[in-house]
């Protein structure tokens, strides 16, 4: 059986319905984040990027999915240049958030490429990571084709 999701962010979580654990399990990962209301920021940058069916359709990845807070403790001016470039910058943000294939919190820890072609470096064990400069505060989410790792900050691209 697969370890239950960790953090202290997961009390936000609902605890029934399609935006539950329970829930996400049975849907692909951008429709999965839709019902999660953590993740609505993420969600409306997803959908301006036109990247919901690809994450949808992508098989066994990893997405260390920003909070809303995450977003909102990111400048203006840059979170408006990316909203501006949906197809750009936007999108090679999103995509600096996103591995291929699912990994445990056991296989976490360590440099991973990511979708846009970045590396992103993992540190910590058990249940305590940071990614980059961010903190997952909230692990090992199970959706019906990716691992979810939510964090409190977002992976902006060198």
């Amino acid at each position: 059986m697969m370890a239950k999701p960790f953090g202290a962010g997961c009390s936000a979580v609902p605890a029934d319905g399609k935006g539950s654990f329970s829930g996400m399990a049975t849907d692909p990962v951008a429709t999965a984040a839709s019902n999660n209301p953590v993740l609505s920021t993420l969600v409306t940058a997803v959908g301006e990027a036109g990247l919901g069916e690809t994450l949808n359709s992508a098989k066994d990845i990893t997405v260390f999915a920003p909070s809303n807070d995450a977003f909102k403790a990111v400048p203006k001016a840059t979170m408006d240049a990316a909203m501006k470039d949906p197809k750009g910058l936007l999108t090679k943000v999103l995509t600096n958030h996103v591995v291929e294939g699912r990994l445990t919190p056991d296989k976490l820890a360590g440099d991973h490429k990511t979708l846009g072609g970045g590396t992103i470096t993992v540190s910590g064990s058990g249940e305590s990571f940071k990614v980059g400069e961010a903190n997952v505060i909230c692990g090992n989410v199970q959706t019906a084709n990716a691992t979810v790792y939510i964090i409190d900050g977002v992976l902006l691209p060198k």
